[in-house]
């Protein structure tokens, strides 16, 4: 949904209770882990820290979505829970004027209390601009102990003004990427 002001927070608790009830904008989840036909595949990743207290650091920060506290783009509630099923909207700011976009979080990816992989991933709704999912990750390397923050998205432009607009949506897309590394590197004291 694209705004021309930015919405009240009683706008976005509506356009939340409506997501809720809406489904995942393409076939079936997983397809982040796959590189589907017609879907353009990136991937990022970024050394975030070092150690077991920095990745113990690090898998905090990504259940509090400390990865989208960008300044022009963030997620209502702040506060989401990561469970599978939990809805969130993403609320952008660019090019003079705002959008919403409906996602929900749709599995796992590692233990959270155990093992050196901790992440999720969420798919896009029926009311987001784009049709795809996005994993969001943190690793250990067991020997060089390494902290690492990846992001895998698969995605393709869904609204009109996505596809309008493509090369634009693009880059937003990687500034995303690049941005939400370094929100995980502040979030992580680096």
């Amino acid at each position: 949904m694209f705004l021309l002001k930015r919405p009240s927070e009683e706008f976005i608790e509506r356009f939340l209770d409506e997501s809720r009830r809406l489904p995942l904008s393409y076939p079936q989840t997983g397809i982040a882990s796959t590189t589907p036909r017609g879907y353009d595949v990136d991937e990022t990743a970024v050394v975030i820290g070092s150690g077991r207290a920095g990745f113990e650091r690090a898998k905090h920060a990504l259940a509090s979505w400390k990865h989208f506290d960008l300044g022009w783009a963030s997620i209502r509630p702040s506060r989401a829970s990561i469970d599978i099923g939990t809805t969130v909207a993403v609320l952008t700011r660019h090019y003079g004027f705002w959008s919403l976009n409906g996602c929900r979080v749709v599995y796992f990816l590692g233990d959270r209390s155990q093992g050196p992989t901790f992440g999720f991933a969420y798919g896009t709704l029926a009311n987001h601009a784009e049709r795809g999912e996005e994993i969001f990750e943190v690793t250990l390397d067991p020997a060089s102990q390494t902290v690492r923050y990846r992001i895998r998205a698969v995605s393709q432009p869904r609204a009109t003004l996505a596809r309008i607009g493509y090369p634009i949506a693009r880059s937003l897309q990687a500034r995303f990427r690049q941005d939400s590394g370094e929100a995980l590197r502040r979030a992580m004291g680096r």
